[in-house]
């Protein structure tokens, strides 16, 4: 609703209210939605006390009948393609059942049936051919606003902090036949699976899966991904920017995945595993009929492999109509309806915002470590996710204290610069004496410096050592890793008994996924080993 709504902006003639009709078992939700905008909501029995110019509705179900006006209705999500047990006529399309679109028409017939596609009106009339003498085929808004936030594919990764990892974005539609309810340990089983500083996962859940649960109840039952890095966006918008943002998507039956396969093709895998809710010959129907399918999390690298080009585009094309003119072709009708001539200024679709970022991020890091001929290979997984690998790499203060106990490395960052009038802040040096006395498990302690250098003391070893990774050059752009990445392949090497520490500047590559790294090792000097760790102060 809140995508088609701006077909009015900018016009004071228009007031637009909001009410909930009610029946629904995931109506709480969607009010929230519209107070955190500050739209204006009127309660049912007030609603159905007057009479409007317009209503606008995104559901044939409920008391449509008892608001006096007349009515439009538009598409709610896309394609069609699920049919709800126990609800209207058995395995009707959910937005197209002839026991509502009947009920409703009987008392207060569409005056506009808005449709996104030319064969939906074939659909239509074979539900109730009443409605379909009102339909027209409009496009679909919400699809309209993906497209024209393509551009902004960048932006999005930067907040949802994705780097140069790969995005791979679970959607889940709702009921029992969704990813969350089928598949509830899918999210936390990937985690452990994909490499941290290879792949981010984003989990997007339809909105009536979150309002049956409530943000605390789902926020629990995803805690071991979500603390792992797991991003949840929100359900208004933010699960659409997110899908731009994304490099693969897993899905079941829901049509979330079909604003991803307009807007891009690529790789996108299914974990549906049948039932009665799909209908077949929908857009869904075509598009997991021609893609892989995943039966476990462990196959989730060769699903996403097996995956070729060409379903997800063509279940876009059967779900929705050629974009690009879905807004002016509303408001045309829309403002027919109304008897008032369109403002003279256009309108074009709102850009999505900026997903923000995962709520929590690991600090502590099984990590994996594979010596070969081209360097050493580093795969740092979330502590706790998975296998424990060559050593426990941990943040001081970050991690809770059990970590920093258990720690082969243990590492801090900058701390922001301090306002107290009389400061305090550790040298590299002080800090990994001391680290390695209050640890005596930990083999290794290192301060990352403002720089971006690291300076790291080994147990047992006289001096400390420098080292400073290199960024790489990709395609036009500049690849850079966490420095704590590479603090791992040089502890790797400072602690295996070959080869020996080095006495000069040597270097050691660092293997992440299929790029490589030089990293700089070298003794450090007495100026760098009494530097602060901590940003620079903004004060005079």
């Amino acid at each position: 609703m809140l995508d088609v709504l701006p077909v009015f902006s900018g016009d004071a003639r228009i007031t637009r209210l909001f009410t909930l009709v009610p029946g629904s078992d995931f109506g709480a939700d969607a009010f929230s939605a519209i107070d955190a905008l500050g739209g204006r909501t009127v309660p049912w029995s007030e609603a159905c006390g007057r009479s409007y110019d317009l209503i606008v509705a995104a559901s044939p179900k409920g008391d449509l009948r008892l608001l006096r006006g007349p009515h439009v209705l538009i598409p709610h999500g896309a394609g069609f393609n699920k049919s709800i047990r126990g609800e209207g006529s058995a395995h009707s399309a959910s937005g197209l059942d002839p026991a509502y679109l009947r009920r409703t028409h009987d008392r207060s017939p569409a005056a506009l049936h808005a449709l996104a596609h030319p064969d939906q009106i074939a659909r239509l009339a074979a539900a109730d051919p009443r409605a379909a003498r009102r339909a027209k085929v409009i496009g679909d808004l919400t699809l309209e606003r993906v497209l024209a936030s393509t551009s902004l594919r960048d932006r999005y990764r930067a907040a949802l902090g994705t780097g140069a990892r790969k995005l791979l974005v679970l959607v889940s539609t709702w009921g029992p036949e969704s990813l969350v309810r089928r598949h509830p340990g899918l999210p936390a089983q990937l985690v452990a699976q994909l490499p941290y500083d290879e792949y981010q996962l984003a989990l997007v859940i339809h909105p009536n899966e979150r309002s049956r649960l409530g943000t605390y109840e789902l926020t629990e039952r995803l805690a071991r991904a979500l603390d792992a890095g797991l991003v949840l966006p929100d359900p208004h918008e933010e699960w659409a920017s997110v899908l731009i943002a994304a490099d693969a998507l897993v899905t079941d039956h829901g049509s979330a995945a079909l604003y991803y396969c307009a807007a891009q093709d690529r790789p996108v895998v299914s974990v549906h595993q049948g039932g009665g809710e799909l209908i077949p010959g929908s857009p869904m129907d075509i598009l997991l009929d021609g893609i892989p399918r995943l039966s476990r999390a462990e196959e989730i690298a060769d699903a996403l492999r097996a995956y070729r080009p060409g379903p997800g585009h063509t279940a876009a094309q059967a779900a929705f109509a050629p974009a690009g003119e879905a807004m002016d072709r509303l408001r045309t009708e829309v403002y027919g309806l109304l008897g008032l001539a369109p403002p003279a200024h256009g309108v074009t679709p709102r850009l999505l915002p900026s997903p923000a970022p995962a709520t929590r991020a690991p600090a502590a890091f099984d990590v994996h470590v594979a010596t070969t001929t081209a360097g050493v290979r580093i795969t740092r997984h979330p502590a706790g996710t998975g296998l424990p690998g060559h050593h426990l790499a941990v943040e001081h203060g970050a991690a809770a204290e059990r970590f920093a106990r258990s720690a082969a490395l243990l590492y801090r960052r900058p701390l922001p610069a301090s306002a107290a009038p009389v400061d305090l802040v550790w040298t590299a040096d002080g800090w990994t004496r001391h680290a390695l006395s209050a640890y005596p498990g930990c083999r290794s302690a290192a301060a990352v410096l403002p720089s971006g250098g690291c300076l790291l003391r080994v147990r047992g070893h006289e001096r400390m050592y420098a080292a400073q990774v290199e960024p790489r050059s990709e395609a036009g752009r500049i690849v850079r890793i966490d420095p704590t990445i590479a603090l791992s392949a040089v502890h790797a090497r400072l602690i295996s008994p070959q080869p020996a520490a080095p006495d000069s500047a040597s270097v050691l590559n660092c293997l992440v996924g299929e790029r490589t790294f030089r990293i700089t090792l070298r003794p450090a000097t007495d100026a760098e080993a009494a530097q602060a760790i901590q940003g620079p102060s903004d004060g005079p």
